[in-house]
């Protein structure tokens, strides 16, 4: 699907905020509103909108501890590398998982309640894959920036 300035403008608007009532996300775009929910409706069902969801505040949720942890394969094989993703899927700890070149396979980003919650995934998780060579955690002491929004770039016309 190709976007337009005001599917880009819509999107902007949606991540900041996708509770907004469609009349104000029909102003601020300048469409009726019938035009804007037919255009969000377009957005969502060509999965250039993939969920709706809320963010939970970390500080207020028993998972106060982040972990960033690089995991290195034993080998570099599909089968193997598909073995891990479907366990890390199923690991509820891991909010985050990204595949990266360089010295590492994987980052990921854990969440526990606390040194031994996080031991408990390292033993049910990773530990337990014969196929990790390695792996190296750090903690995060602190949240500079968090945000789910991507940056929609302006259209040129």
């Amino acid at each position: 699907m190709k976007l337009d300035r005001i599917d880009r403008n819509i999107l902007t608007l949606l991540q900041e905020n996708n509770r907004i009532p469609n009349i104000e996300l029909a102003e601020e775009v300048g469409l009726s509103p019938p035009a804007c929910l037919k255009r969000v409706k377009q957005l969502r069902d060509s999965g250039v909108i993939s969920q709706d969801v809320s963010l939970v505040n970390p500080e207020l949720s028993d998972n106060k501890m982040t972990m960033l942890v690089s995991v290195e394969m034993e080998r570099d094989r599909k089968d193997i590398y598909k073995q891990f993703q479907a366990a890390i899927r199923n690991a509820s700890e891991v909010t985050q998982c990204y595949q990266t070149t360089g010295n590492y396979d994987f980052i990921l980003i854990v969440c526990v309640r606390d040194i031994l919650a996080f031991e408990h995934f390292i033993d049910r998780v990773l530990r337990s894959n014969s196929n990790i060579r390695k792996f190296q955690s750090s903690l995060s002491i602190r949240r500079i920036k968090y945000s789910t929004a991507i940056n929609i770039e302006p259209c040129e016309t």
